[in-house]
């Protein structure tokens, strides 16, 4: 559906040439919701506006269903354009025309006959949750409201794509929710191709299949929103990640060195991710069952869910002799359990003294 193939942008600037895209390479299938996410200045904003050329690219190639936008002359992208609708994050509305007018606007552009108009605008305030609030003006609605204006106003057009750049950054968690529901609720209604472009990762964990983590105009990472959230690869999606899952060592390990070998007093500390129906298995309990003569302490965990599959984070530290440890290792590495040996560290001389 989405093609992008060695985008190069570089902007010129009083304090020299800004290559803000290096070479990015990006396919979006057909009806995904795919997420960019990016700090502020990475690159994202205009990496989806390259997808409808409101940004040309300085060097590669844009294939948007087919077509090779880089090709199009003014003309054909006004035309091409109409497939691509746009919200944005300060929504963007014409505060003299009516909730009505503003969905009605980029219609009334094209000269489409008010009757046309009515049949497709009404039938959107409604799928937006809006039919009541046809005739007030955006001083009159809340920040959700005027985004679900924004969000009606680029279906108008019946666009096959829907790029969304920060749509939900200027807006409180609630509301932002009910839009994400809204903006999941329309991929499947109209089989519309989501990008959804944001420096959040619960936005992208609430709605998006797919995920790129943009860093410094290139790609850091990508893949399936899952496989990323349990398995970062990149040290910026794992900074991404940490504000939604922990990343961090139990304070009583903090600060002190991790090593790879084992020293006297110290626990061998893991993390555990556990997916789907084995997020709920008694695995650690089984462990101790099948490996006499070492210790497990729970030091962290949380369970959690993705697109309905259950997930369940663990940091455990193991004692005992070298061999107890080494069989309960490999008693992990038998099970559908993805470990990762952090290293032995000491508990804090304060903890331990409280303890």
């Amino acid at each position: 559906m989405i093609k992008l193939s060695n985008i190069e942008k570089i902007y010129d600037s009083p304090a020299g040439k800004v290559h803000a895209l290096k070479g990015i390479n990006l396919e979006i299938a057909r009806g995904e919701i795919y997420g960019i996410i990016g700090l502020s200045g990475a690159g994202k904003s205009t990496l989806v506006r390259c997808i409808n050329m409101l940004e040309r690219p300085t060097a590669g190639n844009v294939l948007v269903d087919g077509q090779e936008m880089t090709k199009l002359n003014e003309s054909q992208l006004r035309d091409a354009r109409k497939n691509i609708g746009m919200i944005f994050q300060h929504f963007n509305l014409l505060s003299s025309a009516t909730v009505y007018e503003n969905i009605a606007f980029p219609l009334t552009l094209s000269k489409v006959p008010k009757d046309e108009i009515a049949k497709k605008v009404q039938p959107l305030l409604e799928l937006v949750g809006l039919k009541d609030k046809a005739n007030q003006y955006p001083a009159q609605l809340s920040g959700g409201q005027k985004q679900r204006v924004g969000i009606a106003r680029a279906l108008a057009s019946n666009p096959k794509i829907l790029l969304c750049d920060e749509a939900t950054s200027a807006l409180d968690p609630q509301t932002t929710k009910s839009i994400l529901a809204l903006i999941k609720d329309i991929n499947k209604k109209l089989s519309l191709t989501v990008v959804v472009i944001t420096h959040e990762m619960q936005v992208i964990k609430e709605i998006c299949d797919k995920v790129a983590v943009i860093s410094n105009g290139v790609i850091a990472e990508r893949g399936a929103v899952l496989e990323v959230f349990t398995n970062p690869q990149h040290e910026i999606t794992k900074e991404f990640i940490s504000v939604l899952l922990s990343n961090e060592l139990p304070a009583a390990f903090r600060g002190n060195e991790i090593s790879q070998t084992k020293t006297p007093g110290s626990l061998l500390l893991l993390r555990l991710i556990f997916l789907g129906e084995k997020a709920d298995d008694p695995v650690l309990a089984q462990m101790i069952r099948n490996c006499p003569g070492v210790e497990c302490t729970m030091l962290f965990g949380n369970l959690d869910e993705i697109h309905g599959v259950p997930f369940g984070r663990f940091i455990i530290g193991l004692s005992g002799s070298e061999d107890a440890v080494q069989n309960a290792l490999e008693f992990l590495g038998g099970k559908d359990v993805r470990v990762e040996v952090i290293g032995y560290v000491k508990r804090n001389q304060l903890e331990a003294g409280h303890s």
